[in-house]
């Protein structure tokens, strides 16, 4: 039988010839195989309506959704990473970088602005998991500490908004240099009475969990986001027994404490902002 005898009985009456790929892009394809327009997902906050599923977003989105009308001015964009120790694994790390910059548009794993959200300033670190799995390296730690010293001298709140696999190993010791650095100038920001407000998102995991993302005054999850230290699969090779159903879920620590509540992002600013009014004895915005 001919492939058009097949192609008949299956009702396929386009032929091959006429037939037009959609454009790449157009549709998004979530894990649980719901299949959305890009556009009606941009329009969602990234959030699939068909199951709730939180889409991986980068800064350009989060600060789309925190900052009012998307005004805002970035701090230490041209901030970039250096190679100290010339590594090399599979390439050199000074070429990975560069991939990575032209790949992504990015300078690195972190974004850093200051801006109004419902008509207050805010300083919003985010991280971006599409440059080298949005790992800390010098460069995130600094932009990082830079940006809370700009909320400890305008006197304002820092959000920091972890996205990560964790430390970045091309970096070597002066990767995980940035827990101790960050987690101080938190320390900083305590004492001046500052609130810092941490968001994590999916993945949230690593030395970026050992430092900043766990030490808010408030820590924030997503829905459905993985947030621990190990990887489930590497905790349960450790530990050798089956982990509960829902290991390092937001929310699994949100039952056990770990986390002080799951925002839907379609609340995110809401929920930052009412937090911020709370804290800080003001009143409440609409």
């Amino acid at each position: 039988m001919s492939s058009w005898f097949k192609r008949k009985e299956k009702g396929i009456q386009t032929s091959t010839e006429e037939k037009k790929d959609t454009p790449k892009g157009l549709w998004y394809k979530t894990p649980t195989g719901k299949i959305v327009e890009s556009e009606d997902l941009a329009k969602n906050f990234y959030v699939s309506p068909e199951d709730d599923y939180h889409v991986r977003i980068g800064s350009k989105e989060y600060f789309e959704i925190l900052f009012d009308n998307n005004q805002f001015k970035e701090l230490d964009e041209k901030l970039s990473a250096k190679d100290p120790l010339k590594f090399v694994d599979t390439k050199p790390y000074s070429d990975r970088l560069k991939a990575a910059q032209q790949k992504t548009g990015l300078k690195d794993a972190v974004r850093t602005a200051v801006g109004e959200s419902m008509g207050k300033e805010l300083v919003v670190a985010c991280m971006d998991f599409s440059f080298i799995g949005g790992s800390m390296g010098s460069v995130v730690g600094e932009k990082i500490a830079r940006a809370i010293d700009v909320a400890k001298k305008k006197k304002i709140p820092f959000v920091m908004i972890s996205k990560s696999g964790g430390a970045r190993m091309m970096e070597a010791a002066f990767s995980l240099m940035q827990l101790a650095k960050t987690s101080a100038k938190l320390a900083q920001l305590a004492e001046a009475k500052i609130p810092y407000i941490s968001l994590c998102t999916d993945p949230t995991t690593g030395g970026t969990t050992a430092s900043y993302a766990m030490l808010g005054d408030i820590n924030i999850g997503e829905p459905g986001a993985l947030i621990g230290f190990a990887g489930p699969r590497v905790v349960k090779d450790t530990v050798g027994k089956d982990l509960p159903e829902g290991f390092q879920t937001s929310e699994f620590l949100l039952e056990h404490g770990f986390l002080d509540f799951i925002a839907h992002r379609k609340e995110l600013k809401k929920k930052i902002n009412l937090y911020i009014d709370l804290i800080t004895n003001q009143p409440l915005r609409k």
